[in-house]
């Protein structure tokens, strides 16, 4: 089994600036794709920001102001997020996607991030 960890949310007011964590634990053989997800009140989970062996990928909201990393020495993922916006409030869910024989996800218990004056 994988645990996900997750830090770094809390409130910040409109502009500024927060930086998420996720370390990865447990049974860890080949990670393929770590990222986050957000959810906000009312609305589906969407993608934030993944990163994989090749790349990364971000959703068009939070382009140039978003930048996912990974530290594959400790199996954790960041995101700084900059210039906040109130529609960035969201619970944010770290994931991680892990490929023996077959791929197989795991979520963070999420943490809140809320962006308010």
């Amino acid at each position: 089994q994988v645990q996900l960890v997750e830090s770094g949310g809390g409130l910040v007011q409109p502009g500024g600036s927060l930086r998420l964590s996720c370390a990865a634990s447990g049974s860890i053989f080949s990670i393929y794709t770590m990222g986050w997800y957000r959810q906000a009140p009312g609305k589906q989970r969407e993608l934030v920001a993944i990163i994989t062996n090749g790349g990364t990928n971000y959703a068009d909201s939070v382009k140039g102001r978003f930048t996912i990393s990974r530290d594959n020495a400790k199996n954790t993922v960041y995101l700084q997020m900059n210039s906040l916006e109130p529609e960035d409030t969201a619970v944010y869910y770290c994931y991680l996607q892990q490929i023996i024989i077959v791929p197989k996800d795991y979520w963070g218990q999420g943490t809140q991030v809320t962006v308010s004056s």
